[in-house]
């Protein structure tokens, strides 16, 4: 089979392997139809991840069709069309009993698939423990409106879920990459008062102005964003920010912004160690939350997409076949041609 393929940093490679086969009682073998880019195997390709295992298949974003599962798996069968999570978890363990799906302690438990295991962005994948890493997609939901699911819907998801964010609450989110969007979309499932996003790539505040006009957004570039945020909250910052650009300056910038007793939650992935000026930050009293998505709750979310309460198909911008996932990269990476997501036909 056609498999995206890891060699070493700064070098992926499109070539033939041996399909997948079941290695243990409670995998399943699934036949990928259609998969994505997700920022992650671009910091894989950089070198960025140190856990990532040279000769691996990439991609942790992906939806198919179940075409064999083992002896033990129980809510799925063949012929069954899937969404795949991004994290591995045995479901037992004391994190995954107390939802905290990415720490699983199995061995490949966390983000395994992509990075330690092979991945998706191939014909075919196995995933280990299906029972907790397979969602069955409704007949009603397309591949399309499923892709994202497993991964970057469910980070922005899991993201406005610990924010605890009321309906009084001023939100603001660093990112409006596709990360961004599927937790602004998650955000303003919670009604929030209203809701801040900071971008500064032109090509994506008009897509958000576009899709999402009733979304206050501002470029801090352009804008004095610290004052911009005062003016428009009732406290002196926002009562919520959510980091999911991953730079020095939004990292910055977050915890800037928030007012005193605010929670900020970063879910961003860093290529470099962040500090926090704890001197100049005494007395703000703010909850930080960091960390992976815990992934857990892709039942409810398909739920949401069958009924119409979320939708995150414009995202995908560019669709491509998987013999020419390469040409994908290049304008993911680079940002071409008004990008934002970025969909792999695997057969």
């Amino acid at each position: 089979m056609l498999a995206y393929t890891y060699r070493e940093p700064g070098k992926f490679v499109l070539e033939e392997k041996k399909k997948p086969e079941l290695q243990n009682l409670q995998d399943a073998i699934v036949k990928v139809t259609l998969a994505s880019i997700c920022s992650s195997d671009i910091h894989i390709k950089h070198g960025a991840v140190p856990r990532a295992v040279p000769g691996i298949t990439i991609g942790h974003e992906m939806v198919g069709i179940v075409e064999k599962v083992g002896s033990e798996v129980t809510s799925v069968k063949p012929g069954d069309r899937v969404t795949v999570n991004v994290e591995t978890f045995c479901g037992e363990c004391f994190f995954c009993e107390n939802g905290y799906v990415n720490n699983c302690t199995d061995e490949n438990g966390g983000w395994a698939l992509g990075c330690r295991i092979d991945g998706g962005q191939a014909e075919y994948v196995r995933v280990p423990y299906a029972d907790q890493g397979l969602n069955r997609i409704a007949d009603s939901v397309t591949n399309e409106e499923a892709l994202f699911v497993g991964d970057v819907l469910a980070t922005g998801f899991w993201a406005a879920k610990i924010s605890e964010i009321g309906h009084q609450d001023t939100v603001v989110i660093l990112g409006g990459g596709p990360t961004g969007i599927c937790t602004l979309l998650c955000v303003m499932l919670k009604n929030p008062k209203s809701i801040i996003l900071c971008e500064v790539d032109p090509d994506r505040i008009a897509f958000v102005k576009e899709h999402y006009p009733d979304v206050l957004v501002v470029n801090p570039k352009e804008v004095d964003v610290e004052n911009f945020v005062r003016e428009h909250s009732e406290h002196g910052g926002a009562d919520r920010v959510l980091e999911v650009a991953g730079s020095p300056q939004t990292f910055e910038l977050a915890w800037k912004l928030a007012r005193p007793n605010a929670i900020v939650t970063v879910v961003a992935l860093y290529e470099e160690a962040q500090s926090l000026p704890l001197p100049r930050m005494y007395g703000k009293n703010l909850i930080f939350k960091t960390g992976g998505v815990d992934g857990c709750d892709c039942d409810e979310i398909l739920r949401l997409i069958e009924e119409k309460k979320i939708d995150t198909t414009p995202l995908i911008t560019h669709e491509f076949p998987l013999q020419e996932i390469e040409k994908a990269y290049e304008i993911l990476e680079n940002r071409k041609e008004k990008v934002i997501k970025v969909a792999i036909r695997c057969i």
